[in-house]
């Protein structure tokens, strides 16, 4: 299909949008703050003027951008204020953000213990971030209310796997191991929630019986749905015909995580099954994150 560009503006908003990369910006500008402190500062800088944009013209981004609602929704806004002035907080160490933050909190009602931690529900997230940003038994006991339901009690399939939606089965579950890793740095049932991310990521390492990661380990996906890892090599075209053609993508695309399986464990590696196969980088993010996680536990422990 065709693929324009789009925008937000003040007459178009989108405070999740905005939030969200604003965020995002923040994040990184403590990555390069070392490194490249020019890059550092450009990042923070239109981090601010995102965020203040969000919160000055409110709205969700997909009635801004047409079409975006079936691919993904957008149900609501206050998770990523919230989000974004806790970031910038954690970057500046500017007051007025974690202000503005636990305002928002407040006023969206954030308080309440969430099922899930994506794209369109950050609120966990923003529950661990507070708690370690300010160690208010607040939002400590609403972290720790959120990853023992996670652990004791949401829905898993046979063999163990916490299982969300059917949509990135694997997504959702790496994305709360993760948040319950952040959670354990806190304090909280550390060594509960560190052993409960260590199955969830070793199902998908191979634990399960199979590999769920493209060119890693037992039996891995051999038709991830990805379109460039579906082409043949250049210069021949690229077109639906690679798409459903059998056998093994010519292109591994190392290192991605499919979809996943179903609630009975049960996954076919067939890129037209997107369900199973689809990759994305929702879908991998807390994946990485996670593993990254675990790598540095593991070699803290050596160092031990």
């Amino acid at each position: 299909m065709s693929r324009p560009s789009y925008k937000i503006d003040t007459q178009h908003p989108g405070s999740d949008l905005a939030g969200e990369t604003a965020a995002a910006l923040a994040a990184a500008s403590m990555v390069f703050r070392t490194d490249k402190p020019d890059y550092a500062t450009k990042c923070l800088t239109h981090a601010r003027q995102l965020y203040r944009f969000a919160s000055q013209y409110r709205g969700l981004y997909h009635e801004a951008i047409k079409g975006a609602q079936q691919y993904y929704e957008s149900t609501d806004y206050g998770d990523e204020l919230t989000w974004a002035a806790a970031w910038l907080y954690k970057a500046t160490n500017e007051s007025q953000y974690l202000d503005e933050a636990e305002h928002h909190y407040m006023k969206f009602r954030l308080k309440e213990r969430p099922n899930e931690f994506f794209y369109n529900k950050k609120v966990a997230g923003v529950q661990v971030l507070l708690a370690q940003l300010t160690g208010k038994s607040e939002y400590l006991e609403t972290a720790k209310a959120f990853c023992d339901f996670t652990v004791h009690y949401q829905k898993r399939t046979p063999k163990g796997l916490v299982y969300i939606d059917k949509f990135g089965t694997l997504c959702h579950a790496a994305n709360v191991a993760f948040v319950c890793l952040q959670a354990a740095d806190t304090g909280i049932s550390a060594s509960k929630y560190r052993d409960f991310a260590v199955q969830q990521i070793h199902y998908m390492l191979g634990d399960s019986g199979r590999s769920f990661v493209v060119g890693f380990g037992k039996n891995p996906p051999k038709q991830a749905h990805h379109a460039a890892s579906s082409c043949p090599e250049r210069p021949a075209p690229c077109s639906w015909e690679a798409f459903h053609r059998p056998g093994a993508n010519p292109q591994v695309l190392k290192g991605a995580v499919v979809s996943g399986p179903d609630e009975n464990d049960y996954y076919e590696d067939n890129r037209e099954e997107y369900v199973y196969n689809e990759v994305t980088l929702d879908y991998n993010a807390g994946f990485q994150s996670a593993v990254a996680g675990l790598r540095q536990l593991l070699l803290e422990k050596q160092r031990h």
